[in-house]
């Protein structure tokens, strides 16, 4: 298992990096090439995942092709990367008794790098300073390249980063143990991942003036992939399989949004039809009088006792008498 990233460019002149694990069953190389000869293994029956998302959506999501592959019941695995933490992760998460190798060419570059530190330093080393170290690091171990490294770093602790280098091949020490890996069999680079970055992810997602929606860019890798190990009718029907229950899923919370609305809308109604039909007025409750109130009622009470009851003027009151006008 080999795992790596590249970045592609979005819309808004952002770039966003996308994940990928290979998976391959390492064989012994039956002829010699040109350009590898001391080769004596190699990686076939290739397959990959990749995607758009952050790394701990990723190690969830590639459970699914590790798992087709048959990685989680093999009896002997090896993960060669570089050193990011998100793959040390997905390699905890799927195979923690993988055999965990640095990719020789990421830690020869480390090297390199400190030759350059400290040369631009004014630090003098032999010309054959890099081909030594490389040869000691790839047949003997990385123990006296650390060694070199860690005495270049306690002679010039003022050069700028070289601490840096230096610490991040120091805690990879156990990563770097080829001469190891050589005898049991595994191989010592991820050239395989990374050319998948460009051949598989970057050829499509990454052309001249190609700048992608990021909505678009995992159902194109989803494909992208399928096309690449010969899966593309899988790949077909599980795509179509998707698109069909995404879209049942949206009708799904449409519909219960309506019926969300038209419920709210129901309760309202209710209550106003309540409101209307509601019993009668509740009694006016009668408001006591202050006490200066009080007591003008009270004296006007009393002038009413003390005054005689009116009544109607009887028939032969002046008062009823008209004035007719006499025939």
């Amino acid at each position: 298992m080999s795992s790596d990233g590249a970045y592609i460019s979005l819309r808004g002149k952002v770039w966003a990096e996308v994940k990928t694990v290979l998976l391959g069953v390492v064989q012994e190389k039956k002829r010699d090439y040109t350009q590898r000869p001391d080769q004596e293994v190699k990686t076939a029956n290739i397959s990959y995942f990749s995607r758009m998302t952050d790394s701990e959506t990723f190690i969830e999501l590639a459970t699914g092709e590790i798992d087709r592959r048959g990685f989680l019941q093999t009896e002997q695995v090896c993960a060669v990367q570089d050193g990011a933490e998100w793959i040390q992760n997905l390699i905890d998460a799927h195979r923690a008794d993988a055999v965990r190798i640095l990719d020789f060419s990421h830690a020869a570059q480390y090297v390199s790098d400190i030759a350059t530190l400290l040369r631009n330093a004014g630090t003098p080393l032999s010309e054959n300073w890099l081909k030594e170290q490389f040869h000691e690091l790839k047949h003997q171990g990385p123990e006296k390249v650390l060694e070199e490294v860690g005495r270049l770093l306690k002679d010039h602790p003022s050069v700028k980063d070289l601490d840096k280098k230096v610490n991040y091949l120091q805690k990879r020490e156990k990563l770097m143990q080829y001469p190891l890996f050589q005898q049991q069999g595994w191989p010592l680079g991820s050239g395989c991942v990374e050319s998948a970055n460009r051949c598989v992810v970057q050829e499509r997602l990454r052309g001249p003036g190609m700048h992608g929606d990021h909505r678009n860019v995992n159902p194109m890798l989803a494909l992208r992939t399928g096309v690449c190990h010969d899966r593309w009718d899988e790949t077909r029907e599980q795509a179509y399989r998707h698109r069909l229950l995404t879209r049942r899923s949206k009708r799904l919370a449409r519909s219960a949004a309506r019926y969300e609305v038209l419920e709210q809308e129901v309760k309202k109604t209710l209550l106003r039809f309540f409101l209307l039909i509601s019993p009668s007025k509740p009694k006016q409750t009668q408001v006591p009088f202050p006490s200066h109130q009080a007591e003008v009622a009270a004296t006007s009470s009393g002038l009413s006792e003390k005054s005689p009851q009116t009544s109607c003027p009887a028939q032969s009151h002046p008062w009823r008498r008209f004035t007719r006008a006499k025939k």
